[in-house]
């Protein structure tokens, strides 16, 4: 079997038939917790996943690009259009336009180029999936035309190209998570400061990502209005994000429902990411990993109300399996996978009962460091 840069290459090769200038990857992310903190002002703790999307890129004369994906549920894998003529289609290939329109407006206008994209991070899953062909596609198009981008710059690249073209209000965790993500270990992050520490997660541990079979769309739907309640909660309260309230404020200033709800989740949240870490900087603490991420779940379900019944019962079960610490709900919510954190013994019979619950084909297992 073809190494997976090799193979994706070869299908360049055959689809194009021409050879590539460039390839590049870029991992999903499952969030640890931080949740709905990130557009908030606040700190995040995702963990890189080995899943990744990979992007092979070959420059073509003129200005046409060329943009294919092995996505089977994809209604037009093929989709062809002109730099600098982009227009929102309501498909994929809306993040291929999505990253030429943000690459022109940061002075880099993109020459034509054809792209083939292949990806094993499950889209709708909440383990964002786009995040990892954006931040892929404009490493690939910097190693093809040359140009001198940063990691983070990558990450501001790709965050333009979902929030402005595709149109996603969604914060920068999952691009950065994408850009300076390392598998196996949650990379801290204030979304604010840039600042980031890794943590490896506790010895003997691992985590099990298990989809609900729920799809979820950010661009559409709760995901927007649960910004737009953020952002007037923030305003109420006199604070420029939210993660600059502390519960007592939230209290006095009684703010109409459900935005005393929905602060009082940001709020919360963004503690038990600094209690996280805290917690991994000072070694092996699973069971207070563990109790943090179900506290986060509850929070999600009834203060933030972007849980399911599908994910609910999937992260109950998961509770209720020897061997996990914790379970919660991943990603912006209205569907999409839970996270358990599991002693590495126990991951591979928790993954075989929860995706014979959930229905689904395959278990995501996140080995961390083992134990000493």
């Amino acid at each position: 079997m073809l190494p997976p840069d090799a193979f994706a290459r070869a299908t360049f090769e055959a689809t194009f038939g021409a050879a590539p200038d460039a390839v590049a990857s870029a991992p999903g992310r499952v969030n640890l917790l931080g949740e709905h903190t990130d557009y908030n002002g606040g700190a995040v703790l995702p963990v890189a996943l080995a899943r990744r999307t990979r992007v092979v890129i070959g420059r073509l004369p003129g200005r046409t690009v060329r943009v294919r994906t092995s996505e089977p549920t994809v209604d037009t894998p093929f989709f062809e259009y002109e730099a600098g003529a982009e227009m929102r289609r309501g498909i994929w290939a809306d993040y291929a336009q999505g990253v030429t329109v943000a690459l022109a407006r940061a002075g880099w206008a993109p020459d034509g180029f054809a792209a083939s994209i292949d990806s094993d991070v499950p889209p709708g899953a909440g383990l964002a999936s786009s995040a990892a062909l954006e931040v892929a596609l404009v490493r690939a198009m910097a190693a093809a035309f040359g140009l001198d981008l940063d990691p983070l710059r990558v990450a501001r690249i790709a965050h333009e190209a979902e929030t402005r073209f595709v149109g996603a209000p969604v914060g920068l965790m999952d691009q950065c998570a994408a850009s300076f993500g390392d598998a196996g270990a949650a990379l801290f992050l204030d979304t604010r400061t840039f600042e980031r520490e890794r943590l490896p997660l506790p010895a003997g541990c691992g985590l099990v990502v298990i989809h609900s079979g729920e799809r979820h769309h950010h661009a559409t739907g709760g995901y927007r209005t649960r910004r737009r309640e953020c952002e007037a909660a923030a305003a109420a309260l006199g604070v420029s994000y939210l993660v600059e309230a502390r519960p007592a404020d939230i209290e006095r200033a009684r703010l109409a429902a459900p935005l005393d709800r929905r602060a009082r989740h940001v709020v919360s949240e963004q503690a038990r990411v600094l209690e996280a870490r805290r917690i991994l900087r000072g070694g092996n603490a699973p069971e207070a990993l563990g109790r943090l991420m179900n506290e986060s779940h509850d929070s999600q379900r009834d203060d933030f109300d972007v849980s399911t019944g599908a994910v609910d019962r999937l992260a109950a079960a998961a509770r209720a399996e020897a061997g996990v610490f914790g379970a919660r709900l991943t990603g912006g919510g209205f569907g999409g996978a839970i996270v358990a954190l599991v002693k590495s013994e126990a991951a591979a019979a928790v993954a075989g009962q929860l995706t014979a619950l959930a229905g689904t084909r395959e278990a995501i297992v996140v080995e961390g460091a083992p134990r000493q």
